[in-house]
């Protein structure tokens, strides 16, 4: 196997432990630095309450089926929002990437509705919609949305036009050079765009869940700030980031197999 091959397949076992070692450096010192300030007095505890005194939090609400309910609620809400608006970015992102028409209608008035914040809808959502589920699940679809769609736009305007000439030549019809040139060859733009699509539909969570909720981790966090309950605040906090990082890495090992076929291609 030539080096070139060795290098594209990256480090092995070893080196990706050494990698781990080496990140967890930096936060392991910042706790430990964290705990010692807290245990001495010389934070506030009611600011930055120990490490210590937020694992005794998360460990008290998981005994207690809190987090766990909390968490489901949440999931669910966040996985529909990414289903939904994923979904129609997907959708329209291929239809202005292919077509200039569409294109010229729709893009503009799409660029221009990604410009307003999410907190600026809320209102409107919850006139329209009321503080059910509806309003929640459909605020991270709009966030969930902008991401695959400019990606897969971007991804399919990208193609290599010379693509397109091999395909003329060997007699492709118009969905056959969808299916087998411009999806596969806009793929590596779609998972990009996936990706961050996941990420800000549990950024919108928190939004959703401050619309009248009484569920889901945004609402225990809020709960909680009501009552000056600060660990459970950052156990919730953990928690996002915690399913923050599980769905981008699940996202991550569905982008490596879908491209398998480029990775082995440059070997």
């Amino acid at each position: 196997m030539s080096n070139r091959a060795l290098t594209l397949r990256g480090p092995g076992r070893p080196g990706r432990l050494a990698a781990v070692l080496l990140g967890s450096i930096l936060p392991v010192a910042l706790l430990a630095v964290w705990q010692t300030l807290g245990h001495y007095g010389l934070i506030s505890d009611l600011l930055f309450p120990t490490p210590y005194t937020i694992l005794q939090s998360f460990v008290s609400l998981a005994a207690s089926g809190e987090l766990w309910n909390n968490l489901k609620v949440s999931a669910i809400r966040a996985g529909l929002g990414f289903l939904l608006g994923g979904g129609l970015g997907l959708f329209f992102g291929v239809l202005v990437g292919l077509y200039r028409r569409p294109e010229k209608l729709l893009d503009p008035s799409l660029q221009m509705i990604r410009m307003v914040p999410s907190l600026a809808v809320v209102p409107l959502f919850i006139l329209w919609f009321g503080i059910g589920e509806e309003s929640k699940v459909l605020l991270i679809a709009k966030g969930a949305f902008f991401p695959v769609y400019i990606n897969t736009f971007m991804g399919i305007r990208g193609a290599d036009n010379k693509l397109f000439e091999v395909t003329r030549v060997l007699g492709f019809n118009r969905r056959r050079q969808i299916t087998r040139l411009v999806l596969p060859a806009a793929l590596p733009n779609v998972m990009l765009g996936v990706r961050l699509s996941l990420g800000l539909s549990w950024l919108g969570l928190v939004v959703a869940e401050l619309i009248a909720s009484t569920s889901g981790i945004g609402y225990m966090m809020s709960d909680a700030r009501q009552f000056a309950d600060t660990p459970v605040v950052f156990v919730g906090i953990l928690v996002f980031a915690a399913a923050g990082l599980l769905t981008d890495t699940a996202a991550r090992l569905l982008e490596r197999r879908l491209l398998r076929w480029k990775e082995e291609a440059l070997t």
